[in-house]
């Protein structure tokens, strides 16, 4: 698999099992569950342009533009997603984001970005895992940021084991960083993968909350794509703020803008990168300058960054925004490829 890829050139096998994803965004895990031939029956969103890209890009069977608190009480879905290989979510995660408020906004509700409903953030996980308990996937794969496992957020993935337990799953979690997966960006996420208690079964004779797991084995250590293969050099306008283009020009390559005495200790999320490194993490929030033209990346410079197909239909949505939203598809590919090899083949 390379990061390098098009919709329309891509052969989607289909042949490994039938994924459905939650919080699906513009459909980066669906699109790593394809490449890893999983057939992605469909989606659960909640931002309707989101969602009018998903269809655009992915024709989905199964769409649900809902909250997931009122998807997970559906009594009239389909028996086709009772019977899945496995359940993909990524619960929203900015409240445990170290860029983030943390600890000041857990609990809170807060307004999404496109004016749906209020939602208390730091719950979603667990609206997430009574879908899981209510459809019985064989696996349920989540993500989250890194953020989750520092601090006092570590007592939320107690409480994610302890649910997960109470659904019938065994769960276990890693930290994976998608740079060392063929991923041309340094994005560490969180990754929960648990496996349906009965079918635990055939790999242990006994198995438990946190000790005797089922064993899975993800470890990546790929070759680190530096930023200079994604760059596209004919792009050579000048497209910067007045405030942050001065300070670009005298921000250090690789260095956060609010390096620079000037910038009083802002533009923390400014960052102008070095050619020779692989990019940062590709955040919704984030400024990504290029490193030797005065400009934010480009379209086609965030999708190859993402891992999105470059054919990608962003529907009129900012890449930067459609790229920092979502998980790598190669990312998802990498990991869902190796559920399948040394769990789903095997049942």
């Amino acid at each position: 698999m390379n990061y390098k890829w098009t919709l329309k050139d891509a052969v989607f096998t289909k042949d490994k099992g039938k994924v459905f994803s939650c919080f699906a965004c513009g459909g980066g895990s669906t699109m790593g569950y394809k490449l890893a031939g999983f057939d992605v029956l469909g989606c659960n969103e909640i931002d309707p342009k989101m969602m009018n890209a998903y269809k655009t890009n992915h024709n989905p069977k199964y769409a649900y533009l809902e909250p997931i608190q009122a998807f997970k009480l559906r009594e009239d879905l389909p028996q086709e997603l009772y019977e899945l290989d496995i359940l993909d979510g990524s619960p929203p995660c900015s409240s445990f984001s170290m860029a983030g408020n943390r600890e000041k906004d857990w609990g809170k509700e807060k307004v999404f970005r496109e004016g749906q409903a209020e939602q208390v953030l730091d719950t979603l996980f667990f609206d997430f895992i009574d879908l899981a308990e209510k459809l019985q996937p064989k696996v349920v794969i989540a993500e989250n940021v890194k953020g989750l496992l520092l601090g006092g957020a570590i007592e939320y993935v107690r409480k994610i084991y302890e649910a997960f337990d109470n659904a019938g799953y065994i769960v276990q979690h890693w930290l994976l960083d998608a740079s060392k997966m063929g991923v041309p960006q340094r994005r560490e996420r969180v990754f929960f993968v648990a496996l349906r208690k009965d079918l635990a079964g055939k790999f242990l004779e006994r198995v438990d909350l946190y000790t005797n797991l089922p064993k899975l084995v993800l470890e990546f250590n790929e070759r680190k794509i530096p930023f200079s293969e994604i760059s596209d050099d004919t792009d050579i306008r000048i497209d910067l703020p007045k405030v942050s283009g001065e300070l670009w020009y005298k921000c250090k390559r690789g260095e956060s803008l609010s390096s620079v005495p000037e910038s009083n200790g802002n533009f923390f999320n400014d960052i102008k990168v070095s050619k020779e490194n692989v990019l940062p993490t590709l955040a919704s929030q984030n400024k990504v300058y290029h490193s030797d033209i005065p400009r934010r990346l480009n379209d086609a410079e965030y999708l190859l960054g993402a891992t999105f197909p470059t054919d990608y239909d962003t529907n009129k949505m900012k890449a930067f925004y459609m790229c920092g939203m979502s998980v790598p598809p190669l990312m998802t590919a990498k990991i869902a490829e190796q559920v399948y090899n040394q769990w789903l083949s095997k049942l």
